[in-house]
This record gives C-alpha cells, structure tokens and sequence, in this order.
C-alpha cells in the first residue's frame, strides 16, 4: 500500500506532500491538481518500472546514470512534448555561482512511501529533461552520494489508471492488453468497455457473477454474458431490462456504463493501486453514495488501494 507523495516541480505542483491511505479521494475545483496527482504516480511508477529494468542488477555507472523515458511511454499521461510536465514550463534555470551566472536543468522529484507485509519502504525518482520527445529518470542521491537502490516492494507495485467514461461505440473490436491500456490512457474508454466485461467473464471464478449482481441491485438490470464474433473479430453484449426486454449494451444509460467499467477494471486488476478520476461522473447524487460504498467493498474483496479525484462532495458526509 501506498502511504505518502511527495512531489516537486511536476506540473501545478512547487512542492508537495499528500498522504494516503487504503482509500484516498481528492476533492476540490477544477484545476486544483487532482488529476495531476494521479498522473504523478503513473509517473512515478512507469520511471520505477524502467529504472529496475534497465538498472535492477545495481551496476549504476557514476555518469549518465539516467535511464530514458519516452513521452510515449507514459500511457496513463499523454502529453504531446516532455515539458508539459514540469511546472510552468521551466525545464531550465539561471543561478549565480562564483559571480558567474550559468544555467542547470530543473528536476522533476517524485518521492513514494509505501509498506509491504508490515515493513516500510521509501523511493524517490528525478527526472530530468532532455527534448520534447524524452527526457531521464533516475534514483535520487543518498546522503552518501550514491544513487539509492530501488526496494523490490517498489518495483512490484501495480497501478491502473481509470478516466470517466466517454461514452460507448456501437461497435467494439476485440483488443489485447496493450491496445486496452492505451485506449485507458487517452481516455477512449469507449472502445474498451465490452473489452473488459470480456476479460472478467473469461477469468472465470466469481469475479464476472458478483458484477452482474451489483448491476441488477444498483439498476434492476440484468447483464448477459459477452459474446467473440470471430467473423467480425468483435465483441458483441446485451442487457435485459426489468421487463426482460433485451437491449444491447449501447442503449444503457451513462451511469450504468460508467458503474460497469469501474467494476469491470477493478475486476481486472486486482490487487493493484486504482488511480480512479472522477468515478462519480454521470452519476446523480443519491447512486454516488452508493458506487464509492460498492468500491469500497470491491477493493476490499480485490485486495487494492483507491486513490481517486473526484467533485464530488457526497463522498466527504
């Protein structure tokens, strides 16, 4: 579980630091930073990921020790130059040293606590610009000098990021688990939802049973199984009303799909760190309630963390 954020220079941010929990929800008004605070940890975690890659034996040369990240690479944070994420734009800075005014790039810091079976970790990445298309990431500095080592606990740490629903296409292809995880990251969540319906019925166990369920207590509806169309390579769903009326999924309404992606994703990924934005969206006052006390018991059930933004003020009664 993620326990503390720390953030400097990323965004909206100066210097930050936020703390967390089991469950997190960051309320306020727009353009207030959080979605930028879920963005960081995606961040955070996609530099962890590459750094262990690239840098996990512990042979850490003393130049050039940055690993590089592509903005391509950040799929829960599309941006389309690298310096969209430093605050204000300033990838560089003038300082006077010995009368002499020179100029140092300015460092992106993310700091992450966390515990793991009862132990406490800590890890903090920099990251540092190098052109519109990428730009380095490295483990911070010790007080020793040397770069600190990256805890196996940090590296295993699993996030998902999940936008608000988008709407739902009439159609929907089939896709593989990258092609999902970048639709999620543009926020298409309109091309993926039927996607992960499909991957809760094919796991099997009674992760796809407990969705339906919730769908008929929260809707009065009643979701049939997803169907392959192997000759159209799509995935195809219908719902069947209180009537037992038999319509597909595109004719539900937006607060059913945006309750059925979340179940859905959180179906997907269990045991992983949901950075959910605006999970209440489309959702009238009274069903709020209602979804964040189901997230709460699906995290539960699922053995994961909810850092979530959201409007609404509900969720704080």
């Amino acid at each position: 579980m993620l326990t503390k954020l720390r953030l400097r220079n990323f965004k909206l941010f100066e210097d930050v630091e936020i703390e967390l929990g089991e469950r997190v929800v960051f309320v306020g008004p727009n353009n207030s930073g959080k979605t930028s605070a879920l963005q960081a940890l995606a961040l955070w975690n996609a530099g962890v990921r590459r750094w262990v890659e690239k840098r996990g034996s512990g042979n850490i040369p003393k130049e050039r020790a940055g690993v590089t990240l592509n903005r391509r690479d950040l799929i829960a944070l599309p941006v389309p130059a690298a310096n969209l994420l430093w605050r204000d734009l300033h990838v560089r800075e003038g300082y006077r040293d010995e009368g002499k005014t020179k100029t140092r790039n300015v460092l992106i810091e993310i700091d992450v606590d966390g515990v793991d079976g009862g132990q406490a970790w800590t890890t903090g990445l920099e990251f540092d610009y190098a052109n519109e298309e990428s730009f380095y990431c490295r483990s911070r500095l010790g007080d020793d000098g040397q770069r600190l080592e990256v805890p196996a606990a940090a590296a295993e740490v699993r996030l998902a990021y999940l936008p608000p629903m988008s709407g739902l296409a009439a159609s929907e292809t089939r896709l593989d688990e990258g092609a999902i995880q970048v639709r999620l990251g543009e926020g298409r969540t309109a091309e993926v939802l039927r996607n992960l319906c499909w991957q809760a019925r094919e796991r099997g166990g009674d992760a796809w049973s407990r969705i339906v369920g919730r769908m008929e207590q929260l809707f009065g509806v009643t979701l049939d199984d997803p169907q392959y169309v192997r000759e159209r390579g799509e995935i195809v769903m219908t719902f069947r009303t209180a009537r037992g009326i038999r319509l597909d999924l595109s004719a539900s309404g937006r607060g059913q799909q945006q309750t059925l992606l979340l179940l859905a994703h959180m179906s997907a990924n269990p045991g992983a760190v949901l950075l959910l934005d605006e999970p209440d969206a489309h959702l009238e006052v009274l069903r709020q309630r209602q979804i964040y006390d189901i997230l709460t018991r699906t995290a539960a059930e699922t053995g994961s963390q909810i850092i979530a933004a959201s409007h609404s003020e509900v969720i704080l009664n």
